[in-house]
């Protein structure tokens, strides 16, 4: 307990972000912030016209966007079965 007569919690330490903060920390516009949360995606809070985050909530977001190894081919040709132009070219171009 305080001095005060309030209970002590783990969230008696709670560190805020502004909106401008989060997003720096996000490496993304505020905009695109603001969608996040709109869409429930990050939570933020409001106290009058104020909008806050806790860092807690920004770290976790930043967990779950995390990509698995293995899940972006989809991405980027499979260099296996496709073949260049410009390696078909050569290899017409050598008599190989």
């Amino acid at each position: 307990m305080t001095a005060s007569g309030l209970p002590t919690s783990p969230d008696d330490d709670i560190r805020w972000l502004s909106t401008a903060d989060a997003a720096d920390r996000l490496g993304i516009t505020p905009r695109t912030l603001y969608r996040f949360i709109d869409e429930g995606q990050v939570a933020a809070y409001r106290f009058g016209r104020v909008i806050r985050l806790k860092a807690t909530d920004v770290d976790g977001f930043i967990d779950n966007c995390r990509i698995e190894p293995g899940t972006l081919e989809h991405l980027y040709p499979d260099s296996g079965t496709q073949t260049s132009t410009t390696e078909t070219s050569i290899t017409e171009s050598s008599g190989t």
